[in-house]
């Protein structure tokens, strides 16, 4: 689900967690040159939200529409994988926000809990990959562990590590741009850039452009 970047700008997009609307209001508002631009999702689509199938949907909507793109996995998207694939960890999906993205997945008089995401969907999915690297940027859903090379970083760090890998001061020798860690504002330490800014409980969300280093939130 990834085209090479050609030069242009990277538009960077936090957590969307089933807000289509607010993907839509965003996705407008973008400056975006569809010959040059990247758009990169950080991960973590769905759940919570009223609409994550719909945000799934219009982001497969991106690519065949030829946009240039590049979509990492979240932990959300890990646990719904998990949940439909494996029948694993089915009560910590449920208790964070998966009974929302089921039943926006269920036929008429399925149970939630009997739902599938369509093949496509799932294709989608399985085929998310855990990071991203650009000339002097990595991507990720989560963060990093510093005392490892990128392609040896454990998957369950690149999903789900929090305040080990942003609170501690670093000197980063890359930008590091991630999601998944809900801030109230989007966040900055030196190289790093986090841009979970709630969308999923009330707030903004939020789009990082790069170069430049600016932000766009709806």
């Amino acid at each position: 689900m990834s085209r090479p970047a050609a030069e242009g700008r990277i538009f960077a997009v936090g957590d969307i967690h089933g807000h289509l609307a607010k993907l839509e209001a965003l996705l407008e508002r973008l400056p975006l040159d569809a010959e040059t631009d990247e758009l990169v999702f950080l991960g973590d689509y769905v759940d919570r939200g009223p609409d994550s199938k719909g945000v799934i949907e219009r982001l497969l909507g991106l690519v065949r529409a030829g946009y240039k793109t590049s979509f990492l996995r979240g932990n959300h998207e890990q646990m719904l994988l998990d949940y439909v694939l494996r029948g694993q960890n089915r009560d910590l999906y449920l208790f964070n926000g998966g009974l929302t993205t089921l039943r926006g997945y269920a036929q008429p008089g399925q149970s939630p809990l009997l739902a599938r995401p369509p093949a496509e969907h799932l294709a989608f999915l399985t085929g998310l990959r855990f990071f991203l690297r650009r000339p002097g940027t990595i991507f990720v859903h989560a963060g990093l562990r510093p005392d490892r090379p990128l392609e040896e970083q454990e998957e369950r760090d690149l999903l789900w590590i929090r305040e080990e890998f942003f609170e501690p001061d670093r000197d980063w020798p890359e930008r590091v741009v991630f999601g998944h860690t809900p801030f109230q504002e989007p966040f900055r330490k030196g190289r790093l850039f986090g841009l979970d800014t709630g969308a999923a409980y009330g707030g903004p969300l939020t789009c990082l452009i790069l170069p430049e280093e600016e932000y766009l939130q709806v």
